[in-house]
């Protein structure tokens, strides 16, 4: 098999090369620090910035924080990031949610109850397109430990059995999770945009009033940049042949931008020269068929962002136009398509910043 890992936070290229991003942030207590605003006093350090690169949670993940208490502020997300990396991998074998898979359950923690709270509540919401039993799908094909293959009808049909996130059971008052016979699960896809929103708590609290995080296809940005001007944030055209091509620019402040896309990892099967992307579609255990080529949702919510750009794009064009349309209130969203379309729901056509053509999803 001849395979091709994109690290997903090519889809937002621009947000690190063209564009100056930041994050949204508060949290834990700082130390020390105190908040020039708060006092009415104007940071001297305003526009003086700080970067970090953490490599966890299967990417290299990039800090920006702006400001006097830009430094502790990136002490604190970073450990911030290993610890919720620590409780939420399935691959560390004394995380969390490991014991939680080896038990058939457990009393959550309160990061955990969060996921998990919001992964059933996307579930019902979308239909079962968001589900976090489709681990052992992801092992079926080899994406897991990239041994890739193409499994029999039988092999798919065994394994879905313990597919669905409908028979978990879960207690909102012990917060004990009930996972059914021989199920699993992973959290992974909605873990980055958890990890996002803490740490803009984390900056916020610090008194960082200006900064950006960027964990693969997940940016979250913290107010405006600090000069005042919104960040203008690239979206990756996803037939493009280098990183460095988008297909749109947007305008965001206090935004998590959030990119899926079947592009970005996959393999081609040697014998018969099919493609297989690794985004699962639960209903029918098989890379997700879908006429769409990326999802990008535009949301405060860095958590619901993460769950419904891969929904959407199982969804697929119509579908996830329909979902927009019942839920407009919560997010926005560029969609492309296979064939090249650029579709952008109607409360973000005022943000869009590039002269790309781009069709408008009306409510």
């Amino acid at each position: 098999m001849t395979s091709k890992f994109r690290p997903a936070a090519a889809a937002l290229m621009l947000a690190l090369s063209l564009c100056a991003l930041s994050a949204c942030s508060s949290g834990p207590q700082v130390s020390g620090e105190r908040d020039p605003q708060a006092s009415g006093e104007r940071d001297p350090q305003a526009s003086e910035s700080s970067s970090r690169y953490v490599a966890s949670m299967d990417t290299v993940i990039t800090l920006t924080a702006y400001g006097s208490a830009r430094e502790e502020a990136l002490d604190l997300a970073e450990k911030e990031i290993l610890r919720l990396n620590d409780l939420l991998s399935i691959g560390e074998e004394g995380s969390e949610v490991s014991a939680i898979n080896r038990d058939g359950g457990g009393t959550l923690s309160d990061d955990v109850r969060a996921l998990v709270e919001e992964s059933l509540a996307l579930y019902e919401s979308t239909d079962g397109a968001f589900d976090i039993t489709v681990y052992p799908l992801m092992e079926l094909w080899g994406f897991t430990s990239g041994n890739y293959r193409v499994p029999s009808d039988s092999e798919i049909a065994k394994v879905l059995e313990t597919v669905d996130a409908g028979r978990l059971r879960y207690d909102p008052d012990t917060h004990f999770l009930t996972l059914g016979e021989g199920q699993t699960i992973d959290l992974g896809g909605i873990a980055k945009g958890y990890a996002s929103a803490r740490i803009m708590d984390i900056f916020r609290e610090a008194g960082v009033t200006s900064g950006l995080v960027s964990l693969g296809g997940n940016v979250q940005c913290l107010d405006a940049k600090p000069d005042g001007s919104a960040y203008r944030l690239g979206i990756r055209d996803p037939k493009g042949s280098s990183e460095e091509e988008l297909a749109l620019v947007i305008t965001a402040r206090n935004k998590a931008v959030i990119t899926s896309g079947g592009y970005e990892r996959f393999f081609v099967d040697d014998e018969t020269g099919a493609t297989y992307q690794h985004i699962m579609d639960p209903k029918t255990g098989r890379p997700a068929e879908t006429d769409l080529a990326s999802v990008t949702i535009v949301t405060e919510s860095g958590i619901l962002g993460d769950g419904l750009s891969t929904a959407l794009y199982i969804m697929g064009l119509d579908g996830a136009a329909d979902y927009w349309r019942a839920h407009s209130g919560e997010f926005e969203a560029v969609l492309i398509t296979g064939d090249g379309r650029i579709l952008v729901t109607e409360g973000l056509k005022d943000e869009v910043v590039s002269d790309t053509k781009y069709e408008v999803i009306k409510g």
